[in-house]
């Protein structure tokens, strides 16, 4: 039994005549009686009773006619499927990010992919930065956001933020009057340092920042995964610490943000990570949003 067998039972039935039916799909109604003679032997029974001059629908044909319109309904949506999973408008993706990227930047990357395709069915993962690429290079995440620098030849990347950093303070500090604050300023200072999490990311740019400045920083705390752990830290008096601008949506009791002075700007930037041979057309769809 083939797909036009059904849709040839569906017509005759639905007009109770071959003549009809033959003229609604534009085929000869021969090939139609054909068609259906074969279905009934296949079958091995009747689906039209033939002997008035009115033909009718056998038991058999009534049950053909209710499951062959589940069959086309089930077919159609598998075609329809079919085609918007090779234009990338539905399926499924999964997303990895670092937590501080939820503060900012991201979710309204997700809002926008999510409202223009909302047939992609989007998985979201909070990992380390080297969970991130781990996960990705074994296929269980498509693309991966994480902070800069990072290299490797097996994945392509792409800068999404680009954010200064700032200079979380205990509320009482000396420098907490300050804005902006002299990076040199922080010298003598406790430092709250990111985790290295075995690639550069943060912590590679905060040491850059204090180097440049001619120190290095003292940790009284470090490999400190969170940014939001971080923030917590300086306001309970711990120390400083360098944080990404988009920390500030952290606003615990104790703590407070100042920007860095200077005529350099220190920034770090958030990247979207992706395999090079991944060629999905859901994540051709993301890539295409990040890009525009």
């Amino acid at each position: 039994m083939e797909l036009r067998h059904v849709r040839y039972l569906l017509a005759v039935a639905e007009e109770m005549s071959f003549t009809r039916a033959a003229e609604r799909l534009h085929v000869a109604q021969p090939a139609i009686s054909v068609q259906i003679r074969q279905l009934e032997e296949e079958l091995g029974t009747s689906l039209f009773d033939r002997r008035r001059r009115t033909i009718r629908l056998t038991p058999a044909g009534e049950v053909m006619v209710t499951e062959g319109r589940r069959l086309l309904r089930a077919a159609d949506r598998a075609v329809d499927l079919a085609v918007k999973a090779g234009a990338g408008t539905v399926g499924r993706l999964a997303v990895g990010f670092v937590p501080s990227a939820s503060n900012a930047s991201l979710p309204p990357l997700l809002r926008r992919f999510s409202s223009s395709h909302p047939e992609v069915a989007l998985e979201l993962r909070e990992l380390s930065p080297n969970a991130l690429v781990s996960e990705l290079r074994d296929g269980h995440l498509d693309i991966s956001f994480l902070y800069l620098p990072f290299s490797d030849p097996d994945f392509e990347q792409m800068v999404i933020a680009c954010e200064p950093f700032v200079v979380a303070l205990p509320t009482a500090h000396p420098l907490a009057g300050r804005d902006p604050v002299p990076v040199a300023a922080l010298a003598d200072e406790p430092f709250v340092l990111p985790a290295r999490h075995g690639m550069p990311g943060l912590y590679a740019k905060v040491l850059g920042i204090c180097q440049d400045a001619g120190f290095t920083p003292r940790a009284v705390q470090e490999d400190v995964w969170l940014v939001q752990t971080i923030v917590g830290l300086v306001a309970a008096g711990t120390g400083v610490a360098l944080v990404p601008a988009s920390a500030r949506a952290i606003s615990p009791e104790g703590v407070v943000y100042r920007c860095i002075a200077g005529t350099q700007v220190h920034q770090v930037e958030l990247a979207a990570i992706w395999r090079r041979d991944d060629a999905s057309p859901v994540l051709a769809r993301f890539l295409a949003l990040l890009a525009g």
